[in-house]
């Protein structure tokens, strides 16, 4: 690099930081200009960092620009330091840790993103990311790739005085290696009185006499329609807000409870013990979710009417017999 060179590009920096900040926006413009770039918009109750901010400037002709980055996300500063809103970043972050209905989520990873900053940003672990999208380890995202983030079907269970894995696995019927793999243990660990565990896949049983037709009716007034006519209910509530319904060939079909946008579409993968599901996001805010199916019909992003064919009836995933998991997240299961 000449000296003369190394001169001119030192001048916006030097000046920066001796100009009063009241005069420096306008050298920001005229600078821009110059150099044929945009200077990036900060909020006036942010600190002002010019070494940083000239940094910037000196480079903006090397880089593409934000928005590109962050998926059509507005760029602001806040304490200081660049920050995304929209569709990902600050908004994203609080829509996630204020969700207390069991909303399932669909996630892009973008550059620089690790598994346990995604985890954190929705309030769950990193294994119920791994579990969810069938990732056999962290490193295996990459930037591009779409999560469902979603709280794992099972249950949670406080251990009790007494308890081992062994008899906790098979108070929910669930898997020993599946629940020691999701809870990070062995099967040589003690477990401790108090202690928290989830129960990927596990089942509450119900009493037998609580098993009802499933024939008809339009969910008590939900709105809610039977997701599969015909069927009877083979289990009540359990896993997340979901029942079972069952004593139908494979394939029967599997229609919308009611209009909406299909926001998970899998038609393959064991995906949480789901297997093949879909998931609709309602006008209310409701989602249904529809699991172990044999068949997916449907397209993320598809919109459907109540009744519409979504599927049919299956066995995949993590299921004892051909039955439909079907569950309310953010309202009352009316079945």
């Amino acid at each position: 690099m000449t000296r003369r060179r190394f001169l001119f590009e030192l001048v916006p920096v030097v000046a920066l930081i001796l100009v009063p900040v009241s005069v420096q926006a306008n050298m920001i413009a005229k600078l821009a200009e110059l150099f044929d770039t945009e200077v990036i918009a900060y909020e006036k109750e942010a600190p002002f960092d010019a070494t940083a901010l000239s940094l910037s400037l000196l480079s903006a002709t090397q880089n593409p620009v934000l928005e590109s980055a962050t998926g059509g996300a507005s760029i602001t500063y806040e304490n200081g330091v660049l920050i995304a809103t929209g569709p990902v970043g600050r908004d994203a972050m609080a829509k996630a840790q204020s969700n207390k209905t069991g909303e399932i989520s669909v996630y892009v990873v973008r550059d620089g993103d690790s598994l346990s900053q995604i985890a954190e940003m929705f309030g769950v672990t990193s294994n119920t990311i791994l579990w969810a999208n069938d990732l056999k380890s962290a490193a295996s995202i990459k930037p591009g790739d779409t999560l469902v983030i979603l709280p794992v079907a099972g249950v949670q269970h406080t251990v009790k005085s007494g308890e081992t894995i062994a008899s906790i696995v098979k108070k929910y019927s669930a898997e020993l290696d599946e629940v020691l793999a999701y809870n990070n243990l062995s099967k040589e660990d003690t477990l401790t009185a108090g202690e928290e565990i989830i129960i990927p896949g596990g089942t509450i049983s119900v009493p037998k006499s609580s098993s009802v037709s499933g024939s008809g009716g339009s969910g008590g007034g939900s709105g809610l329609a039977h997701p599969m006519p015909g069927a009877v209910r083979s289990q009540g509530i359990h896993g997340y807000n979901g029942i079972d319904f069952a004593r139908v060939p494979v394939g029967t079909t599997v229609r919308a409870s009611a209009d909406g946008k299909v926001t998970v579409a899998k038609a393959s993968g064991w995906n949480g013990g789901y297997g093949n599901y879909v998931v609709i996001k309602h006008a209310s805010g409701v989602q249904t979710l529809y699991a172990h199916l044999s068949s997916v019909d449907v397209v993320t992003g598809q919109v459907v009417s109540q009744g519409d064919r979504i599927g049919g009836v299956g066995n995949t995933g993590r299921s004892t017999g051909v039955h439909l998991h079907f569950e309310v997240r953010g309202g009352k299961n009316p079945f």
